[in-house]
């Protein structure tokens, strides 16, 4: 039974539905057409799409129990491949997606297959797929698995001889069930037709969410692009997106279909105390994701003070893309935040085209992830528009200090940025309190790279913990061992201690 505010509540007849059988193990008619299709394929990539519940990932195991050769499977989580697990048996082989991409040594497979390919970044994708043979790609064409039909448009567009296959016939439910139709327009994981697109120009808005119940086609409009473009997204953004606090939205209308959609959060405002408590590495409380990351990684104790707004989300349709519409939207949220917010401020998974992007719309970089996320393959990154003077000092002192780091920061990447370097090897005032923070509290060894390597050049002092983590670049484990330590809490502490025995 459904019922709907503001409804009159009745008990609908349901229509006579022939019983149900649930898959007994075996490969249902769809499935099993494609496995013969798949055993055929000497070289290339398949793709196969469906909704949840269609027997996708079990399709992908039973391919991977079935082939003579080894297989490797890979996917944006581990944990979500478990039914492919069970129905490839002992032949299940995984790796990371970041991890493949780094090793360098494979041994040679028959298949790799991707699960939920639309969830892993196209850049990484494509650079998976061009060292196999025979690629198996599956991803979710609803909901929030990943970005659906916009993958299909965009990158299996870029791959020469695709084969595609889909699966219809749910094999978890009954076909037609009316449950999952009610949960499919509640949620909204009918994704929208990106064949039929909005053509005109622009017309730019700031949405808020009290326009919502006058508008709530506008809404959906804007869900749906919102989460096809986005492979990070989950029921709780829907339910965030509608009556969360601090939410600001802009809309690139064309008529009544929505072109762009750009959702901006409010971050900051802490008190000073827990601002500096956040950049010592006391306190990390939760939200405020760029406001909190400037604190407790940047040079800023009362960085976490001022007003940013943050740029959570931005997209634009497939088939309007390239026209400066989303630079456009930036532009808008840069005039309406102004008189409340000190800068604007984005995260995203560093590629050259995406930094391009955020730059030619008046962002500056100020802060580079230690390490590459493995969903995305890529190192985060942050960067800054400045709003008020005060945002301009904040943009400018960490641009600064990322300019100064970078020549031993970069070292530890596989990365390479535009950045004009300044490396002067005296030590600062702000090395000095950045120094104290690594010292006396708790800021992470990698926040204080820079400031500890210009303390271990300007020092006579031996500092064995330091200079072999951060001169010889021996690993946790092996200067651990050679130090006779239990292990990386107990070196992380010697690091400490030593370096209070020059600040000190």
């Amino acid at each position: 039974m459904l019922w709907q505010q503001h409804e009159p509540l009745t008990l609908n007849r349901f229509a006579f539905r022939p019983d149900w059988q649930p898959a007994s193990g075996a490969p249902e008619q769809e499935q099993a057409a494609i496995l013969d299709n798949l055993s055929e394929m000497e070289r290339g990539v398949a793709v196969v799409t469906a909704a949840r519940g269609r027997g996708k990932s079990a399709l992908a195991g039973m391919l991977v129990g079935r082939s003579p050769g080894d297989s490797l499977v890979t996917a944006p989580a581990k944990a979500a491949t478990d039914v492919l697990a069970r129905y490839a048996g002992e032949s299940f082989q995984f790796m990371a997606p970041d991890a493949l991409a780094a090793e360098h040594d494979l041994p040679a497979y028959d298949w790799l297959v991707v699960d939920e390919a639309a969830a892993i970044p196209a850049p990484l994708l494509r650079q998976l797929i061009d060292r196999f043979p025979r690629v198996l790609l599956t991803t979710t064409v609803q909901g929030y698995e990943g970005t659906g039909r916009g993958f299909l448009l965009k990158f299996c567009a870029t791959l020469p001889s695709l084969r595609r296959f889909a699966l219809d016939t749910p094999i978890r439910w009954a076909l037609g069930d009316p449950l999952e139709h009610a949960v499919d327009r509640i949620m909204l994981f009918d994704e929208p037709d990106l064949e039929q697109f909005p053509q005109g120009d622009p017309v730019l808005q700031v949405v808020e969410q009290a326009d919502w119940s006058r508008k709530p086609e506008q809404l959906k409009q804007m869900y749906r692009l919102l989460s096809g473009a986005h492979y990070r997204t989950s029921p709780l953004d829907w339910r965030r997106m509608l009556d969360a606090p601090g939410q600001h939205f802009i809309a690139a209308n064309m008529g009544e279909l929505c072109a762009g959609a750009l959702w901006m959060v409010e971050e900051g405002g802490l008190d000073e105390n827990l601002s500096r408590s956040v950049w010592a590495g006391f306190r990390r409380p939760r939200g405020n994701l760029v406001a909190q990351s400037l604190a407790a990684h940047g040079g800023s104790p009362l960085a976490a003070t001022l007003r940013g707004l943050r740029i959570s989300r931005i997209a634009v349709h497939p088939q309007r893309q390239r026209e400066h519409i989303g630079a456009s939207m930036v532009q808008l949220a840069r005039q309406a935040a102004k008189a409340r917010h000190d800068y604007l401020s984005v995260s995203f998974g560093y590629t050259d085209e995406l930094w391009r992007f955020w730059q030619r719309c008046g962002f500056e970089l100020v802060r580079i992830g230690s390490y590459k996320e493995a969903s995305s393959g890529c190192y985060s990154a942050m960067a800054l528009l400045p709003l008020t003077p005060e945002g301009q000092s904040l943009m400018e002192n960490e641009r600064q200090r990322l300019q100064r780091d970078w020549p031993w920061q970069k070292t530890w990447l596989e990365l390479a940025l535009p950045l004009t370097t300044d490396s002067p090897t005296e030590l600062l005032a702000a090395d000095w309190e950045e120094l104290s923070g690594f010292a006396f509290a708790h800021r992470p060894l990698e926040a204080c790279l820079g400031a500890l390597n210009r303390l271990l050049l300007a020092s006579p002092l031996p500092l064995h913990a330091l200079r072999g983590r951060l001169d010889r670049r021996e690993s946790s484990e092996v200067l651990s061992q050679r130090l006779g330590l239990s292990g990386k809490k107990a070196l992380l502490a010697l690091m400490r201690e030593e370096a209070r025995k020059r600040v000190g």
